[in-house]
């Protein structure tokens, strides 16, 4: 049963009534079900079997603590692309030596964080940084953990803004060269090489670019296995998609199948697997609980404006991209169709155009799907103070991020006037 449903024509999130929980906390506000997170990842455990694996959750998909804890308590591991998220997870009692380090631009600072705290692994992105970790780790006196993210050039049929595995985007080394810097690995001193990365995108709603992508990877292991490197783990990436509105992603006990048959085929099953989730977890988990502030008939055109912004949500701005809106509390009377606006100062502030709601000023409505890139890329674009978060376990409900306040909008800054 899903942690989202109706009782009495009220919202409920789990055993609470989302209603109450805005009553409580304010608007807009983000609620999360940890029911809901702990399924998903369950499910990812258990269609992995007896395979040597973990399960890596994608930080940037969404930092809060609360729901950090929540994974590290059940054994994740996490996937960092700055030193903030991993402070994050050793803030949410996450475990380094379960954590691999992925991103193109990682600093010495960042490096050098993470070795003192023995992170499992560094996804590498380029020549460049390979150089540079050696370096860093000589300087440190170890040896720094490896995997190579190599771009196989597949294309993953999603946003152009989310794909990550064709040769013109910035990600990953291709695999010509990273096969030729494996052939090199003693020339990294203070490097270990124990793996292979690869990841092509995100929101992936098709088995096939994956097939195809792990149909260019995997050999590459086996002739490495051939000539004498085992790679101790296969990191497959992550990218499963959800269905916002009418898309039909695969089953995570599809996908997993597929990845356990292609390591299979190509003799690699006693590899370690390492998969990186991030929205296939949480999108799911979560929604943008809204209250709508005005009605607005433009010559025919209605609009509900809401208290929320592009700044709380920015998903539909920044990919065009549909999320649900649905109400708090159903109630009786005429559904006309209306445009889903903000507040904020932008034209692209919208959440939702010619949606049918029957809604009257004072209603909360719910942003579905909301758990993923959506309070993680928020900001405080026209200065407004970011939202409260709220994660519903049962029939209990806890502020797990304070609302912002004024007075945060402006910590840190100065005022300095010129001389008159």
């Amino acid at each position: 049963m899903s942690a989202f449903d109706y009782r009495d024509d009220r919202l409920f999130v789990e055993g609470v009534a989302l209603a109450e929980i805005v009553d409580a906390v304010g608007s807009p506000c983000y609620v999360y079900s940890r029911r809901t997170l702990v399924e998903a990842y369950r499910a990812f455990v258990e269609a992995l079997g007896d395979q040597p694996s973990l399960v890596c959750y994608a930080v940037k998909a969404n930092g809060n603590l609360a729901l950090l804890a929540t994974l590290a308590d059940l054994g994740a591991g996490f996937d960092i692309v700055s030193q903030g998220e991993l402070e994050r997870v050793l803030a949410a009692g996450g475990d380094p030596a379960r954590t691999v380090f992925s991103g193109v631009g990682k600093t010495e600072a960042e490096m050098r964080r993470a070795l003192e705290v023995g992170i499992r692994c560094f996804n590498v992105e380029s020549m460049a940084e390979l150089a540079r970790l050696d370096q860093v780790a000589g300087a440190l006196g170890v040896r720094a953990p490896v995997s190579l993210r190599v771009n196989p050039d597949v294309d993953a049929k999603t946003h152009p803004y989310i794909a990550t595995g064709l040769k013109e985007n910035k990600f990953g080394i291709a695999l010509p060269e990273a096969m030729a810097c494996y052939a090199r690995a003693r020339d990294y001193p203070h490097l270990a090489f124990i793996g292979m990365d690869c990841h092509i995108g995100s929101q992936l709603t098709d088995l096939r670019p994956f097939a195809d992508a792990l149909d260019r990877v995997l050999p590459e292991i086996v002739r490495l296995r051939r000539a004498g490197l085992a790679l101790a783990h296969v990191d497959v990436g992550g990218g499963l998609g959800i269905r916002y509105r009418d898309e039909r992603p695969p089953t995570i006990g599809a996908y997993v199948a597929l990845v356990l048959d292609r390591l299979s085929s190509y003799g690699l099953e006693d590899s370690e697997l390492i998969l990186e989730p991030g929205r296939a977890l949480v999108g799911a988990a979560g929604l943008l609980a809204t209250r709508v502030e005005y009605i607005k008939d433009a010559d025919g055109k209605r609009f509900a404006i809401v208290d929320a912004g592009m700044n709380d949500l920015i998903r539909p701005a920044l990919y065009g991209a549909w999320q649900n809106v649905i109400p708090a509390r159903r109630r009786p009377g005429p559904v006309r169709e209306y445009d889903v606006v903000g507040p904020v100062c932008e034209s692209a502030d919208v959440f939702g155009r010619g949606r049918s709601l029957a809604i009257e000023p004072g209603d909360v409505l719910a942003i579905a799907d909301a758990g993923a890139y959506g309070s993680a890329m928020g900001s405080q674009y026209n200065a407004r103070p970011r939202p409260a978060e709220v994660l519903v376990d049962g029939a209990r409900f806890h502020v797990v991020r304070e609302r912002e306040t004024y007075d945060d909008l402006m910590r840190g800054e100065r005022v300095v006037r010129g001389g008159l």
